[in-house]
């Protein structure tokens, strides 16, 4: 078993390994070089990517560019067979096989019926009430983050940097909560220029090493809309949220970024099972 100074060196390795994959995902991505850039051996890398992220390469790429895919039927007009293609796939058939086992639905019913499409349907049907806001006093809460530019939906690298720095560190339990600050809205901001913090809760002092920093999340009154399913259909729920029941609540946003915080993961829980609040600000 590996000292944790050692592991610490192993993570800072496969951090440049993860770094690559997200600016490459439409590339070949083959052991080879993904070993050379940990500078490990390619006998070895694969064994230790795996006791590491607890999954092989392939299946991070897989699950990346699967979750790429789900946001493209959500959020554009774009062909089944183009989104395949994108993903990597040879055929439609491989895809669609793929896309549900993981999603629990073909990506055709997935466009029209998927969680995303709930909220925009509800969008269009301003005067029922289907989704549960409630309203909530929570105090500021500490938290290590990581800043993150561009598509929210790649703000997963960041996570994935901090919590690998935390976890070799052993500053990660039961009790550490992962959340999100979103400072943009991604429909006025142009992708690009996009702002938001990868961030967890730590119950144990630590001295933070750059890109790394300590920030407070504001306490005080919040909406909250407890969404269930992929992460592709947070910006329907995000556009139901402030479109609709905002304008029926009576309430005023206050001048603070809104927050998600994360109830599971990906690691534990399959996408049509990932639960996350969305906090609204509220004076």
């Amino acid at each position: 078993m590996p000292k944790p100074a050692d592991w610490i060196n192993y993570e800072e390795r496969l951090n440049r390994v993860t770094a690559y994959i997200y600016a490459h995902l439409d590339d070949e991505l083959d052991l080879t070089k993904m070993a050379e850039i940990a500078f490990l051996s390619p006998y070895h890398f694969h064994r230790i990517y795996r006791a590491a992220r607890g999954e092989t390469m392939f299946t991070t790429v897989q699950h990346l560019r699967l979750h790429r895919a789900a946001n493209a039927l959500a959020q554009t007009s774009l062909s089944i067979a183009a989104i395949s293609k994108q993903a990597g796939y040879k055929n439609i058939q491989s895809f669609t096989r793929t896309f549900n086992e993981v999603y629990g639905m073909p990506p055709a019913r997935y466009r029209k019926h998927g969680s995303h499409a709930q909220y925009q349907n509800q969008h269009k049907l301003r005067s029922i009430t289907m989704y549960e806001v409630t309203i909530k006093n929570t105090p500021e809460v500490e938290v290590v983050s990581m800043k993150h530019s561009g598509a929210y939906l790649q703000i997963g690298q960041a996570f994935d940097q901090l919590g690998n720095w935390l976890g070799a560190r052993n500053l990660i339990d039961v009790n550490t909560k992962m959340m999100g600050v979103y400072y943009d809205d991604p429909a006025t901001v142009a992708e690009k220029a996009l702002r938001s913090r990868a961030c967890f809760t730590v119950n144990k002092p630590c001295t933070l090493d750059a890109p790394f920093e300590r920030i407070t999340i504001a306490g005080g009154q919040y909406a909250v809309l407890l969404y269930k399913g992929p992460y592709a259909g947070l910006q329907a729920a995000y556009t139901w949220l402030f479109g609709t029941w905002l304008l029926q609540s009576g309430k005023e946003l206050r001048d603070a970024p809104a927050f998600e915080a994360y109830l599971n993961t990906p690691m534990n829980a399959a996408p049509v099972d990932l639960l996350t609040e969305i906090h609204m600000p509220l004076k």
